[in-house]
């Protein structure tokens, strides 16, 4: 099975670049409650410049984010980049885009950040999807601290959900906001499926919405060669009141259940909730028997 590999153990008073590949940042004092956390926990996090630059509902012009996410990757001092925040945009700066080669780094953050997440597992490199600078001042102790032990070089432990469908797969991991994974299929930047456990969530997409997304996937086959889906929270997707709807967990279960694969639910990550840092690219052992998600170092 191809794993990718995680970078180097990050270490107290390793330099941590912040950068703003998507939405404009607008979330000042939150940005700031996350960064002091990293530096709490005796990191140098580096602002770059231009990190308050707004167009539109952008951080910049394209050429601006993607001149920050090369510096950061380039630079011989840079042990890690931390995202500011989601929104869009990361997507963007992947039209024509290639990886320097250059020493592996980790990439932190979630939500629109899962282009450049799934983007960089392609290079064989494993990043975490898990709480921006705008979010982990939310996070509980624990779940913070999973964040640290991972990226530090030490094992974290396995997240408890509830089986939808029994059975059990190993495979590598590819943590994503749904939205943005789909937008990926057909892509330079699609990773290769093949034996691989998805772990899906999502924000304020309506039921119909979701019905279209995986849809989308089935019709293209694209679930035919996964192992397993781990399901995390998709919050705010309710319909408006009043509109004939399906609930959400009715259609991820119409959509996912006859797949003939393991399938569980209520995993603690993804928005307005804990969202518990899971590795992008590493070994993971769905069992759905036990309502399990393992990630092995």
């Amino acid at each position: 099975m191809f794993v990718c590999q995680p970078p180097p153990p990050l270490q107290p008073g390793d330099e941590l670049m912040v950068i703003a590949p998507s939405g404009a940042l607008r979330e000042l004092t939150a940005f700031q409650a996350g960064v002091a956390i990293w530096e709490a926990r005796g990191y140098r996090v580096k602002l770059l410049p231009g990190l308050d630059e707004q167009w539109g509902y952008l951080a910049g012009r394209d050429d601006h984010r993607r001149q920050q996410l090369l510096t950061a990757w380039q630079a011989p001092t840079c042990r890690g980049i931390l995202c500011a925040r989601g929104g869009y945009g990361g997507t963007r700066l992947l039209e024509n885009w290639q990886w320097p080669t250059t020493s592996p780094k980790w990439l932190i953050g979630f939500s629109d950040i899962t282009s450049l997440l799934w983007s960089l597992s392609q290079q064989g490199i494993a990043s975490v999807h898990g709480p921006l600078l705008t979010t982990l001042g939310q996070e509980p102790d624990w779940s913070r601290q999973r964040l640290f032990d991972w990226v530090s070089g030490r094992a974290i432990a396995p997240l408890q959900g509830v089986t939808w469908q029994s059975g059990q797969a190993t495979g590598r991991l590819l943590p994503a906001n749904l939205t943005v994974a789909t937008h990926l299929l057909g892509t330079p930047h699609e990773p290769d499926l093949n034996g691989v456990i998805l772990a899906f969530e999502d924000v304020t997409e309506a039921p119909y919405r979701l019905d279209r997304m995986l849809t989308h996937w089935r019709m293209l086959g694209k679930f035919a060669p996964v192992a397993g889906v781990a399901i995390g929270r998709f919050s705010r997707c309710d319909a408006p009141d009043g509109i004939p709807s399906l609930d959400v967990e009715t259609v991820l279960r119409d959509r996912l259940n006859d797949l003939g694969i393991p399938v569980v639910a209520e995993l603690p990550f993804g928005h307005d909730g804990v969202n518990a840092a899971l590795p992008v690219g590493a070994a993971a052992t769905l069992d759905a028997d036990a309502g399990t998600l393992t990630v092995h170092r």
